[in-house]
């Protein structure tokens, strides 16, 4: 099992990149709400593809927990029962946590794959947590940092829950996203630490320096950019999906910070760039990071002047999700350099 450790670690960080990019699609689609309860989805494991699949019917069996819509609001099913010739709200209750009663296949389709996805990686976990015991004897922490992944995937899970019962608040957005990232974090040391791989990289502590400014400031670029996506998405509901246009004619301030923002993240970058060159320190990531970079200037120049192409939103945020990893990971490899270096 052991052997095998170091490839389910990257597997398993995979899975939680794709559960990542699957919940950018969802807040790109508006999606959020396709699924309006959780953890099944309109009280089926696998949702309806119809509306007249919500529809009260006479002389239908329901299950315990099915969801109907009735007058624009969700009722569940209190048992199993069987209709008669007509509705009786006797074996019905309203749904209360929130008052969201829309059904759009695609929407709900879209939403049920990111759960799957979410499942698929929780499960990833649970086998990172078993083949870590392997390593209890010689190294504690990879075991303690794999249950720590289990946690956390365990607490994205409850925490999506409260987001759709909050019907989509924003600041429960924004920590299911950071929450996200320190799962990434803690995987990326985990693959790190079990790498069997020798590389060359030089010492410099201005370097190390500047990747953890880089990496912060990413960090705050990107809660910036949640608070910012979740302005657009009220411009939408306000405004439709057709206005692409005035979604960000009058922005708030956030929008401002997170603009001027770029600029910093930038120039502190750059400079990483240029010291990489000038010394030659071997970590060839940085090549990655200025290439995510204009990736993330061009998306963000295009949603704004362009009025978000199709497509754009993901891209931004996903990949500000793998530049927080790639810079992340650069950490590790220039503590480890520095480390060697003072072995010596």
């Amino acid at each position: 099992m052991k052997k095998y450790f170091h490839k389910i670690a990257k597997i398993t960080l995979i899975l939680v990149y794709l559960v990542i990019i699957a919940g950018a699609v969802v807040r790109m689609t508006g999606s959020g709400m396709g699924c309006p309860d959780w953890p099944k989805c309109f009280g089926y494991y696998i949702p309806p593809t119809e509306q007249s699949q919500l529809e009260w019917k006479a002389n239908h069996f329901y299950e315990d927990g099915m969801v109907i819509i009735v007058d624009e609001a969700l009722q569940v099913a209190k048992t199993d029962f069987t209709t008669t010739t007509s509705f009786d709200s006797v074996n019905w209750e309203p749904y209360t946590k929130h008052d969201y009663a829309i059904f759009n296949a695609s929407h709900t389709w879209v939403e049920y794959i990111n759960r799957l996805f979410g499942a698929l990686a929780g499960l990833a976990t649970l086998v990172l947590l078993i083949g870590s015991f392997w390593y209890w004897k010689e190294r504690k922490i990879i075991t303690f940092l794999s249950f720590f992944t289990v946690l956390g995937m365990g607490f994205q899970a409850w925490l999506g829950k409260t987001v759709v019962d909050s019907n989509l608040a924003p600041f429960k957005i924004t920590i299911h996203m950071v929450m996200a990232l320190v799962i990434v974090a803690v995987l990326l040391y985990i693959v790190h630490v079990t790498s069997s791989k020798i590389k060359s990289h030089k010492k410099d502590s201005l370097f190390t320096k500047l990747l953890y400014v880089s990496l912060v400031l990413t960090l705050i670029q990107t809660v910036l950019g949640t608070q910012v996506r979740q302005f657009v998405d009220e411009q939408i509901h306000t405004l439709g999906e057709t206005s692409k246009d005035l979604w960000l004619a009058s922005p708030e301030l956030d929008f401002y910070i997170h603009r001027t923002f770029s600029i910093i993240v930038l120039l502190v970058n750059v400079a990483l760039f240029y010291r990489f060159k000038k010394l030659q320190l071997g970590f060839k990531k940085v090549n990655w990071v200025m290439i995510l970079l204009a990736l993330e200037i061009i998306s963000g120049i295009s949603m704004y002047y362009f009025d978000f192409p199709f497509g754009t939103q993901t891209i931004h945020i996903v990949i500000a999700t793998i530049l927080f990893g790639i810079q992340f990971y650069l950490i590790l490899e220039a503590n480890k350099a520095l480390n060697n270096a003072e072995s010596l």
